[in-house]
């Protein structure tokens, strides 16, 4: 098998059924295999007979976005792992093939992180007319909605991981693959649109959700994978303190419920505990972030 595609999806039945009929139209299943994660939907569980070609993994219950992308890549088969949101699809002409040329011309190339084009638009040939004229850099991350794994490079780190939910598990990946010797590559003429309503997310304005989430996140990320971790912490919680906490109540809850969630779940995150070489913070630091 060439290449899996790999998504996780969760109440968003139309959007992944958008998705499947624009991969159904790139892929040959007889050298590309899709794979898709129901984390706890019953709507979504509704499709599963009108795509008798995906390979479906269903869960009555939500596990959450990292720990179903952990059980999931398990699953794949392709020497080349491909993720994609379940709301993203891609549209730059002769994908597969140039995710592969890519991989075939650098063998320590690790993962190609695609350029996300967000936004609500007619037609793919609207959506790359929209994308912006980027240069290819290396890079310190990749974001879920558009990324491409070596097999080999995945199975050598551990995987997604269990001790996040949802937002940043990305960049637990990414260190590990740093630390592995091998690089990320920031490609954007590989493209996909990342289908969100752009003005309806600004109208919605500010997500405690995910503010809560990621502040959590990031505290467990320097526990994990810094060896002196507690000046990083400690930056993380001043700056979230004073940019959100003091200046919005909702913040404010949000960010003691985080910091809580954080010390009751301690003993369990420090299982997962693996510094990487300080070699690999410095060249993270060193190394560009991913444009959007």
């Amino acid at each position: 098998m060439e290449i899996s595609f790999l998504i996780v999806t969760k109440h968003r039945a139309k959007d992944i059924a958008f998705t499947l009929d624009k991969l159904h139209t790139l892929i040959d299943v007889s050298k590309q295999e899709v794979l898709v994660f129901i984390d706890g939907c019953s709507e979504t569980e509704a499709l599963v007979n009108n795509y008798s070609w995906v390979k479906w993994t269903i869960s009555k219950e939500s596990v959450s976005a990292s720990p179903a992308r952990y059980e999931l890549y398990k699953k794949a088969k392709g020497d080349i792992f491909i993720g994609l949101d379940d709301d993203a699809h891609p549209i730059s002409p002769n994908f597969i093939l140039s995710v592969k040329d890519c991989f075939k011309h650098d063998a320590k190339l690790g993962v190609i992180a695609f350029q996300e084009v967000r936004g609500l638009y007619l037609s793919d040939v609207k959506a790359i007319e929209n994308s912006q004229k980027l240069s290819a850099h290396l890079a310190s991350d990749f974001v879920g909605c558009g990324f491409a794994i070596k097999k080999k490079v995945y199975d050598a780190t551990s995987g997604f991981p269990v001790w996040m939910d949802i937002y940043g598990e990305e960049s637990a990946v990414a260190i590990e693959v740093l630390n592995l010797g091998y690089t990320i590559l920031y490609y954007p003429e590989i493209k996909v649109n990342h289908r969100v309503n752009v003005e309806l997310r600004k109208l919605r304005g500010k997500n405690y959700y995910r503010f809560e989430r990621q502040l959590k996140n990031s505290i467990n990320f320097y526990l994990v994978y810094y060896r002196h971790p507690f000046r990083k912490i400690a930056k993380v919680l001043w700056h979230n303190f004073t940019k959100y906490a003091l200046k919005d109540s909702r913040y404010f809850r949000a960010y003691f419920k985080a910091v809580f969630k954080t010390i009751f779940g301690l003993a369990k995150v420090l299982k997962y505990r693996k510094p990487v070489n300080q070699e690999t913070i410095k060249q993270k630091t060193d190394l560009q972030g991913l444009r959007y």
